[in-house]
């Protein structure tokens, strides 16, 4: 029977020969993930605990948790509320990273990620695993389902492929191809499938890009995204995964509930207007050329890793951040904030006036240096809400990490590729 590689991992995670769409089984995810924040970590330590009497884990190494939130004031409730999390680790035997970076691209760094894994966490980016052929499901609180039990019952989903060809021209990236598609299809366009890339486009698109586009696939309504693994994909578990893994690819005829065809070369910059991420939110960078902008960041699970602070570099060297606008850059990874250090990236960006930052999710949630009422932001986060990064009474607009490198330099929202020429 052909099957997607989707279904070819879920297979594999349930113990079965094939599974199709629709079907409703339990699965055994090779690793199961949070990070600690109130409201979701903290209940659940209670709950196995005390309301489940679990005081010993059969696998502990299945379990990961991650600190990457809340790591910037220093205070009590800071303290208190790490302190839980590593108390909770530690009578678990639980493997806990912190302050490590952002734990979606801490994983795919450490080797747990590798082709053909099954991965959860509740919180959904962790799709941007799926770069590397992994499938990555954000599963909100059923997360306490696996954790006390090992396994998980989930609807196993329909797969809508992508075929991209071409390739980004300078000054567009995956932001845009996202919000492309958002545009196209409505943000519910892939509600509970799951988004496979393929063709020629995604071939060529790098392990950063893949990850992005894969990490904001909650917003087209799917459950995750993945790439077929490449020699991209397997040379790069090659050199982090931790133990064999077996890598899967989709069969050529396998069924997908619908297929629609992106060329990148065509693909023009985007930016998501304050509110939500909804197709009619979404414009070409041109249609807002004089909107003013007061704070600008780079940064967050989907953009801010290698590739985009070198294209922000690029747009920054020997130019000066608007006086008018504040530019803060917040490498996704402490990994990757090192090589931003020796590549020389982050001196020109400071010489730019631009604000670095350690690595955290605390930018991205308003925690860290929240916007103010009547503040305008062009950002590389992954929500704009109303309040998601400070003020209610704020503005967010999303974009490329080129878009918002360009727009902090003008002060108004602006075409990068302007200031390229």
């Amino acid at each position: 029977m052909p099957q997607t590689i989707t279904e070819k991992i879920l297979a594999r995670a349930g113990g079965v020969d094939s599974v199709r769409p629709g079907q409703n089984l339990p699965f055994r995810p090779d690793h199961m993930i949070a990070y600690d924040f109130p409201g979701y970590t903290d209940v659940m330590f209670r709950q196995m605990h005390e309301d489940f009497g679990i005081t010993e884990l059969a696998e502990p190494e299945r379990y990961l948790v991650f600190i990457d939130h809340m790591l910037t004031k220093g205070d009590e409730k800071e303290r208190d509320i790490h302190k839980v999390t590593r108390d909770w680790c530690d009578f678990y035997g639980v493997t806990l990273h912190e302050a490590e970076g952002i734990g979606h691209q801490v994983a795919a760094e450490l080797g747990y990620a590798p082709p053909g894994r099954f991965l959860i966490h509740f919180d959904g980016h962790v799709s941007g695993l799926g770069a590397f052929g992994s499938l990555g499901w954000g599963v909100r609180r059923d997360l306490l389902e696996a954790w006390v039990s090992g396994q998980i019952y989930l609807d196993v989903p329909a797969t809508v492929r992508f075929d991209l060809t071409g390739e980004f021209r300078p000054g567009v990236d995956n932001r845009d191809l996202i919000h492309a598609i958002i545009g196209r299809l409505g943000a519910d366009g892939c509600a509970h499938q799951v988004m496979e890339f393929g063709g020629p486009g995604a071939e060529a698109m790098s392990i950063d890009r893949r990850q992005g586009l894969c990490g904001m696939a909650m917003f087209t309504g799917a459950v995750s995204a993945i790439f077929n693994p490449d020699r991209r994909a397997l040379d790069y578990a090659d050199a982090v995964a931790r133990g064999p893994y077996e890598p899967v690819s989709s069969d050529p005829d396998a069924e997908y509930s619908s297929r629609h065809t992106f060329d990148l070369s065509t693909i023009e910059p985007q930016v998501v207007l304050p509110g939500s991420a909804r197709s009619a939110n979404t414009r070409g960078v041109s249609e807002l050329d004089t909107t003013e902008v007061t704070k600008a960041f780079i940064g967050s699970c989907a953009s801010g890793r290698i590739e985009d602070i070198r294209d922000a570099a690029a747009l920054l060297e020997g130019r000066k951040v608007s006086a008018g606008v504040e530019l803060n850059v917040v490498p996704t990874s402490a990994e990757i904030h090192r090589q931003a250090e020796r590549e020389g990236l982050l001196d020109v960006l400071r010489a730019a006036g631009a604000n670095i930052h350690t690595s955290s999710c605390d930018f991205c949630f308003g925690y860290q240096k929240p916007l103010q009422p009547g503040e305008k932001c062009i950002s590389t986060g992954v929500l704009n809400i109303s309040g998601r990064m400070g003020s209610t009474a704020s503005e967010i607009y999303m974009g490329s990490a080129s878009t918002v490198a360009a727009s902090a330099i003008t002060g108004t929202i602006t075409d990068p590729r302007e200031v390229m020429a």
